[in-house]
């Protein structure tokens, strides 16, 4: 992946020029990643319905995450004009998700789904099909390169979600921790596009044998502007 950043743009959207596997996508500040050849955004671990899960166990936290997600999803979509939309896995926070939606919320989901082609992926915390909309698939493979939930190290050309990654980035005598897009030759890891995920530091052990650490490329999501970042700035706390 090599970047740069996004001077002009002949539709109204903020982000960042990501090359990746011979292709051009484009980073956007919530996280998702636009493939402007295909009009295709991509998005990665919704975690929808993620505050109301809690309820089972007696946690009640206040349920506005799923509506928060889908505006931010409506807004990328109205900006891009994407024709398609990928959710590689994870798009809800558990299967019974699909079911707890709020009416308000089930709703503006389905104008989104009605309105693009849409293809659900299958994650970790939902691999189950559902009827909300759209085509539901293990992984889909579009140009060579495989968009799937999992990084898998066999996979190469590979664009997928699941870690959640973020970089704390230690500049000038101080330190930020953000989410990031994280890349070498042969694998994308996107950040977490839901509002209530966390995230997990890139030098984390969990990244290990998934990218090859000394030909990273990452680009830290600012307030207002994508950054790329070099390696000797990351900080592993």
């Amino acid at each position: 992946m090599t970047g740069s950043v996004r001077k002009k743009s002949s539709v109204s959207y903020a982000g960042f020029d990501l090359n990746f596997a011979g292709a051009q996508f484009v980073g956007l500040l919530s996280g998702a990643l636009y493939w402007p050849e295909h009009e295709t955004l991509l998005v990665a671990d919704l975690h929808l319905e993620k505050m109301s899960s809690f309820a089972k166990s007696r946690q009640f936290l206040p349920p506005y995450d799923t509506g928060a997600t889908i505006k931010l999803l409506a807004d990328d979509i109205a900006a891009t004009g994407a024709r398609r939309v990928i959710s590689l896995g994870d798009s809800f926070h558990r299967d019974e998700g699909t079911t707890t939606l709020s009416v308000q919320d089930a709703d503006a989901l389905a104008q989104l789904t009605q309105s693009t082609e849409w293809i659900w992926i299958a994650g970790n915390h939902d691999p189950a099909a559902h009827e909300l909309g759209g085509n539901c698939c293990e992984s889909v493979a579009l140009d060579g390169i495989v968009l799937s939930h999992e990084p898998d190290a066999k996979v190469t050309n590979q664009i997928a979600g699941h870690l959640h990654p973020a970089a704390h980035v230690r500049m000038n005598g101080r330190s930020i921790r953000r989410a990031c897009f994280v890349s070498d030759e042969t694998r994308l890891i996107m950040p977490a596009f839901g509002v209530s995920t966390g995230s997990l530091n890139i030098l984390n052990s969990a990244f290990d044998g998934v990218l090859d650490r000394n030909n990273l490329m990452i680009a830290v999501i600012g307030r207002e502007q994508i950054y790329p970042v070099a390696k000797r700035h990351l900080i592993g706390r």
